[in-house]
């Protein structure tokens, strides 16, 4: 099904299904995470894969619904499809290439991993690698994320500079949605927190947790219930940047006190941790909201 889904959102035509099938994808490939016993990666998968950029794309396809029917006009020609289908081929055999080439057994470190992962305290294995093997990693995927939401932002008109980020909802307080809010973001913020905080042990962590709490926040305010802020609001700023400062902060100070960018002193390495995947939790929320909102399209005041 995984391959079916696929090939056929690459071969429709029209958008919105191709956006839809990339939906579906992402759930399957996260049925199939669970079923490999990978519930961390099935999580991220659901939240970030199926959800959020499923919602982003939704949002792209239909700022685009002008302009498709006269793009459909203008489609490329046989000879430059044919191209594009023997490149597509020709990197498909190549990647299939290196894969099955590689050596067996494949060159892992997972026994220095296993000798060492007790010193930092967690049950997940997971979060562990992600925090303290492979932190540098970790650390450029939050920092990509705010790039991302400048890039987004950099389509703001100049004169709504500063303003608020997508429309104004209106509030219908005996509506549906605005019943659903109220009923589910306060389970959902509940449910976030217990991710967060399980993921030292269990599967969870802050990607899934922060994806939850953004859920949560957008639903709220497509109720009505909220308004999003002016992105000028310094608080904003620094709720955005607030995980890669914390992150930083305990890397470097890794430096003087246990000999290494991001290494942990002995004994503190989980609390260190933790501290990292809270401020990490709340900056992945608000810019993962911000993202799929958009760039400001009304002034300042409310």
């Amino acid at each position: 099904m995984v391959v079916l889904v696929a090939m056929w959102t690459i071969l429709v035509r029209d958008s919105f299904a191709a956006v839809i099938g990339y939906a579906c994808y992402g759930l399957l490939l996260a049925f199939a995470w669970v079923r490999l016993a990978a519930i961390d990666a099935a999580l991220t998968e659901a939240a970030i894969g199926g959800g959020l950029t499923s919602v982003l794309l939704i949002r792209a396809v239909v700022r685009l619904r002008a302009t498709e029917a006269s793009a459909q006009l203008e489609a490329p020609g046989r000879t430059l499809r044919f191209g594009a289908a023997v490149l597509s081929i020709a990197v498909a055999v190549a990647l299939g290439a290196v894969v099955l080439g590689l050596p067996d057994p494949a060159p892992s470190l997972a026994p220095q991993v296993a000798e060492h992962i007790a010193s930092t305290g967690l049950g997940n294995a997971v979060t562990a690698v992600l925090l303290s093997f492979r932190a540098i990693d970790t650390l450029l995927e939050a920092v990509v994320l705010i790039y991302a939401l400048v890039a987004v932002w950099a389509l703001t008109p100049d004169r709504l500079w500063g303003g608020r980020p997508g429309p104004k909802y209106a509030d219908d307080p005996n509506g549906m949605l605005a019943y659903m809010a109220r009923l589910l973001a306060p389970l959902g913020i509940v449910v976030a927190i217990y991710v967060f905080w399980v993921g030292a042990d269990l599967p969870g962590g802050k990607f899934q947790a922060g994806t939850l709490l953004a859920a949560m926040w957008l639903l709220t305010i497509m109720a009505g219930l909220t308004d999003v802020p002016p992105i000028s609001r310094r608080w904003l700023r620094i709720a955005l940047v607030a995980g890669t400062v914390v992150f930083l902060a305990i890397g470097f100070a890794g430096v003087p006190l246990a000999g290494a960018f991001l290494a942990y002193p002995e004994g503190v390495a989980k609390p260190l941790i933790l501290i990292i995947e809270a401020a990490s939790m709340v900056s992945i929320a608000v810019t993962l909201g911000l993202l799929v909102i958009g760039p400001p399209e009304r002034s300042e005041s409310p």
